[in-house]
């Protein structure tokens, strides 16, 4: 294959992705819309958008090129967030108060 034939392929590939993308934002606006409860309206919004995301991680930043940075992200992702949820207990001091000073 030629440098102008991959070029050609490569520059299909990302259309055809971004493409996806925009169909997967016109169906978050037909979800906006739909006369639904808020929880149902939450995880199908959820869903779309994680899959949105999923495509432009593995296509516009080559993660489905590299295995191995693949698992580094998703690793960290997931340490990151993990990470995050360990102030969660200790929210509530803010209303009871530290309970040690009682």
């Amino acid at each position: 294959m030629t440098t102008a034939e991959t070029q050609s392929s490569g520059a299909k590939k990302d259309l055809i992705v971004y493409v996806c993308i925009l169909a997967l934002a016109g169906i978050q606006f037909l979800i906006a819309y739909q006369d639904i409860s808020a929880s149902q309206m939450f995880v199908r919004m959820l869903i779309v958008a994680v899959v949105e995301a999923a495509l432009a991680l593995l296509f516009f930043m080559h993660l489905w090129e590299n295995r191995g940075l693949k698992w580094f992200v998703l690793i960290f992702t997931v340490s990151v967030i993990l990470g995050m949820q360990y102030g969660w207990t200790d929210s509530f001091r803010i209303l009871d108060g530290a309970p040690w000073a009682k």
